[in-house]
């Protein structure tokens, strides 16, 4: 295996998972405050999940966002 190509595929993959899940949260935050469905004063509960079968992994975070 070529560690320097891994590494940089790896880091490619994560940064299009940070870009594209903080644009989704951003948009569904705003829709859900446009919709009344929350004020924007909450703390919201989140999770990722990242998995690779072929390797056996399934690793999970969570966390809270808070809106003010």
């Amino acid at each position: 295996m070529n560690e320097d190509k891994f590494n940089i595929e790896v880091r490619k993959f994560l940064k299009d998972v940070g870009i594209t899940s903080q644009r989704e949260i951003e948009r569904a935050v705003r829709e859900a405050i446009e919709s009344g469905q929350i004020k924007g004063s909450e703390r919201l509960k989140v999770s990722a999940r990242i998995q690779i079968e072929r390797v056996a992994l399934d690793h999970s975070v969570k966390g809270e966002i808070a809106l003010s």
